[in-house]
C-alpha cells in the first residue's frame, strides 16, 4: 500500500472544496425553489395558493346556487307560458251588404293546450257588435259561424305550416 501521508491534506483540501461547492450548489437550489414555491403560493394578489382556492370553491358554491334558482325560476316560467296566447287565428270578413270593406272579425286565441276564446266582431252601419265564445282543448260547447270555425282552425294550424290551405 502506497504511503497518502504528505498527500492526505492536499487530498482532505479537495474533499472539503467538493464538499463546499456542493454544498453551495444545493443552497442555491433550495432557495430558488423557495422562491418558486412562494410565487405559486401567494397568487397574484398576495394570498396563499390555500386561499385562493377557498375563495375560488366559494364562488363555484355561488354560481352553483345561482343555476338552481334560475332551473327553478325557468320551470315556473314554462308552466306559466304554457297558459299564454300562442296562436293566434284571424278572419276579416263582410257581414252586410250595405257596409264598405272587411271591417268584421272573427279572432281565435289559443294556449298551448288549445284553450282560449274566439272573438267575434259584426260591423255595421249603426253599431259593432261583440262576441265572446270560450274554447277548451280545441272545441266549442256553441255553435260557431264559418268564419269563427276558419279562425279556430287557422289558429290551431301548428307553426311553421301553410295557414292557407
Amino acid at each position: 500500500m502506497p504511503d497518502l501521508g504528505p498527500a492526505l491534506p492536499l487530498i482532505t483540501l479537495l474533499a472539503f472544496c467538493a464538499a463546499f461547492a456542493w454544498v453551495l450548489l444545493l443552497t442555491r437550489r433550495v432557495r430558488d425553489l423557495r422562491r418558486r414555491l412562494a410565487g405559486i403560493t401567494r397568487g397574484a394578489e398576495g394570498r396563499s395558493l390555500e386561499a385562493i382556492l377557498e375563495a375560488h370553491l366559494r364562488r363555484v358554491h355561488e354560481v352553483d346556487d345561482e343555476l338552481r334558482t334560475v332551473e327553478r325560476r325557468t320551470t315556473a316560467l314554462e308552466a306559466q307560458a304554457r297558459k299564454a296566447v300562442q296562436r293566434v287565428g284571424l278572419v276579416r270578413f263582410n257581414p252586410f251588404e250595405d257596409t264598405g270593406s272587411n271591417q268584421s272579425f272573427a279572432l281565435a286565441l289559443l294556449d298551448e293546450d288549445g284553450d282560449g276564446v274566439v272573438v267575434s266582431s259584426l260591423h255595421s252601419r249603426n253599431a259593432t257588435r261583440l262576441y265572446v265564445k270560450p274554447v277548451v282543448a280545441g272545441g266549442t260547447e256553441t255553435a260557431l259561424s264559418a268564419e269563427e270555425a276558419e279562425a279556430l282552425r287557422a289558429a290551431q294550424v301548428p307553426r311553421g305550416a301553410d295557414r292557407r290551405a
